[in-house]
């Protein structure tokens, strides 16, 4: 089964705010993807207010740095490839203006170490899988105690 993911950065204030209630991003991003015409253009609008631009020469550095070494590595066009365990895990990584897409196959190994990179990166990356209905933060938010 293949796993599509596609992660955005949620801006500070929104991902505090909707913490614990991370299926109304889930439900605008599937709502953008299932709409056309004004309602597309208006999702648009909000996905592109609650979400930052991505740091996308720091994303290509880290990922370039944190896995370059590693067998089974693999990077073409700014498409970053990731092959472990005599392919039983793949995943191919590509970062977007304001997004990046995740494809992966196989164990959850060469997904994880793509994982485990961006977030050390930022630290309200939200990763939503619209076909399967899994989302959730690559770096869970500390809920605020306020005494």
């Amino acid at each position: 089964m293949v796993r599509k993911y596609q992660l955005y950065l949620i801006e500070d204030e929104f991902a505090a705010h909707y913490f614990g209630r991370e299926r109304m991003f889930f439900q605008l991003f599937q709502e953008y993807e299932a709409s056309n015409g004004e309602l597309k253009q208006i999702t648009k609008k909000q996905i592109a207010y609650i979400t930052k631009h991505l740091q996308i020469l720091k994303i290509h550095q880290l990922i370039q740095k944190q896995l370059g070494k590693i067998r089974g590595f693999k990077s073409e066009h700014g498409t970053y490839t990731i092959e472990l365990s005599g392919k039983l895990s793949t995943a191919t990584l590509e970062v977007h203006e304001n997004r990046v897409l995740i494809e992966a196959n196989g164990s959850y190994e060469a997904e994880t170490a793509f994982f485990e990179v961006l977030r050390k990166c930022e630290s309200s990356f939200l990763a939503v899988d619209l076909e399967n209905e899994r989302f959730g933060w690559l770096k869970p938010i500390k809920e605020r105690k306020f005494v």
